[in-house]
């Protein structure tokens, strides 16, 4: 992209003609996406994440039904939130927790939630969140309780495959942490094909691609088949009468960054606040500079 562009389009829409991939599962895609548009940015939605149900629901389930031996309840993201609340509705439990957080005669349950994102969630469904550390990141999570669980019993609510930093730091902190599957991120299969023709074609080559986490990543390298064939394709636009263009790379925060670095990639854009609109903020303040790999 040149340079130019950032001042000609630097009014309501200064991402006038830059082309944006959007890789968040379908049904997370719609707020970043339009938020890109409102700015003048053409979307194109291509999932690198499919959000499924786990093969089970007993051990969510049975440590739902005993909420009331827990001191602390961890959320680390929307989608944990929404499978959490889908099973207390079923389990005709949702007036249970909240009731267990209101409960005044004992310390009652605490909740934390990894960032605003998930918070909003949780406060959207009647449930009070005591602890937001200022970083959404698992690290934050860890800095903010670990003076706190000493001794107590800590829920965490995730995803299937995770990071394990949350438990088995609180662990070290003397918590006695149970994890439990609220749901899996698989690879979505129909993106492959989806995904290498956009790359392929120079009207609908992106000019940025997000990356939300670590997942993300991993996933956006498996449908190209893996890293060597996707540095292949973020570099197969030259050549095609666009010398000067090059895909960048956009990452929510640094978790994510730290991926693409293990997988031999770059974050050419990295959002400060780690956030949806901390993301498109920094895309809007990247997107029209250089880049040289």
């Amino acid at each position: 992209m040149k340079a130019h562009r950032a001042h000609e389009n630097a009014g309501a829409h200064p991402l006038s003609g830059i082309r944006v991939l959007v890789g968040r599962a379908r049904h997370q895609a719609g707020a970043l996406s339009a938020e890109l548009r409102k700015l003048g940015a053409a979307v194109i939605e291509i999932p690198f994440i499919e959000i499924r149900k786990p093969k089970s629901f007993k051990p969510l389930d049975s440590a739902l039904r005993n909420l009331q031996s827990y001191d602390w309840l961890i959320l680390t993201s929307v989608n944990g939130v929404q499978a959490m609340w889908e099973r207390l509705e079923k389990l005709k439990l949702a007036r249970v927790i909240k009731r267990r957080q209101g409960n005044e005669a004992t310390e009652g349950l605490r909740v934390a939630a990894i960032g605003p994102s998930t918070q909003k969630a949780l406060d959207q469904r009647g449930l009070k969140v005591d602890v937001v550390p200022k970083e959404y990141v698992a690290e934050a999570v860890v800095r903010s309780l670990k003076k706190k669980v000493k001794g107590k019993r800590v829920l965490l609510v995730r995803a299937k495959v995770a990071r394990d930093v949350i438990p088995r730091e609180l662990r070290k902190a003397g918590a006695e942490v149970d994890v439990v599957e609220a749901y899996k991120t698989m690879v979505p299969k129909f993106s492959r094909t989806l995904l290498r023709a956009a790359l392929k074609n120079p009207r609908h080559c992106p000019h940025v691609i997000t990356f939300t986490s670590s997942s993300t990543v991993r996933n956006f390298v498996g449908l190209l088949g893996g890293l060597r064939s996707t540095v292949q394709a973020l570099y197969a636009s030259r050549g095609r009468g666009r010398p000067h263009h090059t895909i960048l790379l956009a990452s929510i925060g640094p978790i994510t960054s730290s991926t693409l670095r293990e997988l031999g990639l770059k974050a050419d854009i990295a959002a400060k606040e780690y956030t949806i609109p901390g993301l498109v903020e920094a895309i809007v303040k990247n997107a029209a500079r250089p880049v040289t790999r």
